[in-house]
C-alpha cells in the first residue's frame, strides 16, 4: 500500500497527542524543584546530626538513590514521571530510576543473562558518554584554561 506524504502527515497528526508545552514545562519545573527541595531537606537533616558538609552530601545522595529505587519498585516513580516529565530526570534520582527499572524489567530472564546483562541498558550510555566528556573537558581545562 502506497500513501502520499500528505496522507502520512495527516495520520501522524491524528495519532500524536497534542503537546501543551507551557503546561509541561511548568510541571517539569515544579516536580524537578520538589525533588531538589527534598534533597536539600534531607541534607539539612543530616547536617543537624553533626555530619560535616561532605558526609551530609554523600548520605543525601545515598538516600535519594534509595528512595528513587524504592519508588521505582513500587511503581510510584513512573506515576510521578508521567506528570513531571523531564523534571524527574534530576540526575541522581533519574539515574537510579533508570537502573532500577532496567533491573526490574529483566529480572525474569535470570540473574546473569537478565539482570546482570541488562541492568545498565539505559544508564550505560550515560556512564560512557559522561565519563568520556569529563575526560575531554579535563584535558581542555588542563591544557588551555589553567
Amino acid at each position: 500500500m502506497s500513501i502520499s506524504k500528505q496522507q502520512y502527515d495527516s495520520m501522524v497528526k491524528k495519532a500524536s497527542p497534542n503537546s501543551k508545552s507551557a503546561k509541561d514545562i511548568a510541571k517539569a519545573f515544579v516536580i524537578g524543584g520538589l525533588i531538589c527541595c527534598l534533597g536539600q531537606g534531607i541534607n539539612d537533616i543530616y547536617s543537624r546530626f553533626d555530619f560535616d558538609e561532605k558526609t551530609a552530601a554523600a548520605w543525601t545522595s545515598i538516600t535519594l538513590v534509595l528512595l528513587s529505587a524504592i519508588l521505582t519498585g513500587l511503581g510510584i516513580y513512573e506515576k510521578i514521571a508521567k506528570h513531571g516529565g523531564a523534571g524527574t530526570l534530576v540526575p541522581i534520582t533519574g539515574f537510579a530510576n533508570a537502573v532500577s527499572s532496567s533491573a526490574l524489567e529483566f529480572k525474569s530472564e535470570g540473574l546473569v543473562l537478565g539482570l546482570g546483562a541488562k541492568i545498565f541498558t539505559i544508564a550505560g550510555p550515560v556512564i560512557l558518554y559522561g565519563t568520556a566528556a569529563s575526560f575531554i573537558y579535563g584535558l581542555i581545562y588542563y591544557f588551555f584554561l589553567r
